[in-house]
């Protein structure tokens, strides 16, 4: 597999909202009220003009100007033609489900949380969907197809999705580590060398121990994967094969839900292809497992 750190995979467009998330942390504050000011009601800010979107969110003009340059618009009504084209968009594939304001509040019934949760999680794999370039999966498959060994390191709700692909490639037949503990995935990332595969994953592409398992193995001479809601981000600078998600996250679930759930799909649809690439040994395998599991069910 070949590669340079810090160069990353072509990958469709992103969808608008998912793109203001990925900025949120990095804007200043100013912008950051105007971003949230939108993803509050994307909607009604689609109806704004420059001087109204300034007022609603306390900020100037020029303030507005620079947030939606920063996004790759060079005129404000373009940011808002894409803005409401979207929306309509996730009113008709959630169509189904209440039309109000995704983030859960205090008071919400649980039936209002479930209608949220839903209507995020599907935006999640919706989106993830159109951006996860099938070029690069199918790198990454190749990869892993063919490694000795694959190591996969995360922290926190990504350290859930890292143990899900390595219980999924153990059970055909592969090689597969996760490590829960920063300073062994580093020591193992540090001698992976050639034929091995290490795959990191973080939604912010920032996590220092993720970033730091990722660089040891790429200087090690390892193939590297990164899965990240973030186009340009530490960990993709280390990642010969970047597999990008879209995570629609709200701030009262910042982190849990919309991108495990986003992760989850690109980790089923990389073990599918690693499925195919030998499918008459990985069905027989899967077929193996399964056996051991139910007949010793049978005799419990």
């Amino acid at each position: 597999m070949t590669g340079q750190p810090g160069v990353a995979d072509r990958t469709p467009p992103r969808p608008l909202l998912s793109r203001i998330h990925g900025v949120l942390g990095a804007t200043p504050p100013s912008e950051r009220r105007l971003a949230e000011s939108l993803l509050s009601d994307p909607e009604g800010f689609a109806t704004l003009s420059i001087n109204e979107a300034a007022e609603a969110a306390a900020t100037s003009t020029t303030t507005v100007v620079r947030f939606y340059k920063r996004l790759g618009y060079t005129r404000f009504k373009d940011l808002k033609h894409d803005l409401a084209q979207e929306t309509l968009r996730d009113r008709l594939l959630t169509r189904d489900l209440p039309a109000e304001a995704s983030d859960v509040a205090r008071d919400d019934t649980l039936e209002q949380v479930v209608a949220k949760v839903a209507r995020d999680e599907t935006l999640s794999i919706s989106d993830t969907a159109d951006v996860l370039d099938t070029t690069a999966l199918a790198r990454a498959v190749s990869a892993i197809s063919g490694a000795r060994r694959v190591d996969i390191f995360g922290v926190g709700a990504s350290a859930v999705v890292g143990i899900d692909l390595q219980r999924k490639l153990s059970r055909i037949g592969l090689s597969a580590i996760d490590w829960p503990d920063a300073h062994t995935a580093w020591t193992s990332a540090a001698i992976l060398g050639e034929g091995s595969v290490a795959v990191a994953i973080s939604h912010s592409g920032q996590t220092t121990d993720t970033v730091e398992f990722l660089r040891l193995a790429r200087a090690a001479g390892a193939a590297t994967i990164a899965i990240t809601n973030v186009t340009d981000s530490p960990l993709t600078r280390h990642a010969e094969v970047s597999l990008y998600t879209a995570a629609r996250e709200t701030s009262f679930r910042s982190g849990a839900l919309g991108s495990r759930i986003a992760q989850l799909m690109v980790v089923d649809c990389l073990f599918i292809g690693v499925v195919q690439a030998d499918y008459a040994r990985s069905v027989s395998a899967i077929r193996s497992t399964y056996d051991a599991v139910q007949s010793r069910a049978v005799r419990g």
